[in-house]
This record gives structure tokens, C-alpha cells and sequence, in this order.
């Protein structure tokens, strides 16, 4: 862990030294820090915008997101620990304490999927069932004539009511009772 941070810095003194000496911009260490990490940062969002964007697409792209995120944050939380360990001298700085603290999520989250995917799965199976046999009886329902009757005439009139199916593509609402047919009769006299 030490060398990885060691090879970082390292890194990044490399490039304060190119951008000062050889391309020869003279900037301070907070000048150089705002265009260097302010171009990463614009290329990163570029990046993540476009992978949020495609993972929109998905499913379950709330879950997906959410994991990516924690996973990102869990990853920031497992070095500051043991930076903080380097500093204090209360543990040893290693990589493999990082990488079995973010084993830990993934398992526990892979445990969480799995269990999550169970339950919405016995749901979506329980609710299949109901749907079906509401479906039915909505089929049953449609072909059920309104009866309205004109209580100026004393005549029933009868006819059926409009399909569903069509109306929508009309862009207009089926008629449901006969208070909206007697409205809609009123309105157009």
C-alpha cells in the first residue's frame, strides 16, 4: 500500500516537472492543481455521464447506480482508513487489508442481491397470478352494454360501451358510467 501511494506521488511529481521545466508553464503548485484536476474532474463527468446514461437503459439501473456509487465511496472510506493507520502508526499500511475490506461489500451485497432478487421474484410470480384474473374480469366487464335512461322520453337507450383498446388510440377517455354519457350527450347538444 505504501509503495502504491509512494508510485502515485512519484507519478504526479513527474508531471509538475514536465509541465514546469520542458513545456515551460511556470505556475504555483495551486495553480498547477486547479487546471490539472479540473481537467481530470471535466473528464471524468464526461465519462460517468455517458456510463450513467447507458445504464439508464437498464432494469434495474436505480440499483446499479446505487451500488457503483457506494462501491466508489466504500473505496475512498477503505484507503483513508489505512492512510490513517500509516499516519498514526496504529496498524500496518497494506493493500491487502483495502482489498479484503472492499471483499467484505461485495459479498455482503452479493448476499443482498440475491435475497432482494428472491423476494421480487415471489412477488412478481404472486402478482402475475392476481393480474391474470383481473384481466379476465375486465374482458368480462367490457362487453357490457351501458343502459341510459332518458327520463324526458321515458326510452332506455342501449348500446355498448366503447372498446378500450381503441379509445386510447383516439386520445380520448371511455366512457365508464352514465353520468360521463349523459355529460357527454349535454355537451354536445
Amino acid at each position: 500500500m505504501r509503495d502504491i501511494i509512494l508510485i502515485l506521488s512519484e507519478i504526479m511529481n513527474q508531471i509538475h516537472d514536465i509541465l514546469m521545466v520542458r513545456v515551460g508553464i511556470n505556475m504555483t503548485d495551486k495553480q498547477l492543481h486547479f487546471w490539472v484536476i479540473g481537467f481530470i474532474g471535466l473528464v471524468t463527468f464526461l465519462v460517468v455521464f455517458v456510463l450513467v446514461k447507458l445504464i439508464q437503459l437498464l432494469k434495474f439501473h436505480t440499483t446499479i447506480l446505487s451500488f457503483i456509487f457506494t462501491f466508489i465511496m466504500m473505496t475512498v472510506f477503505v484507503f483513508a482508513i489505512e492512510i490513517q493507520q500509516a499516519v498514526s502508526n496504529s496498524g500496518n499500511m497494506e493493500f491487502a487489508d483495502a482489498i479484503a475490506g472492499l471483499w467484505g461489500f461485495i459479498v455482503f451485497f452479493a448476499v443482498y442481491a440475491v435475497v432482494a432478487g428472491l423476494l421480487y421474484g415471489m412477488y412478481r410470480m404472486a402478482r402475475g397470478k392476481k393480474t391474470g384474473r383481473k384481466k379476465e374480469k375486465l374482458k368480462k366487464d367490457r362487453s357490457t352494454p351501458i343502459v341510459e335512461k332518458n327520463t324526458a322520453d321515458s326510452k332506455a337507450e342501449i348500446r355498448p360501451e366503447p372498446n378500450i383498446d381503441t379509445m386510447d388510440e383516439q386520445n380520448e377517455k371511455p366512457i365508464r358510467t352514465r353520468t360521463e354519457t349523459r355529460k357527454r350527450k349535454e355537451s354536445i347538444r
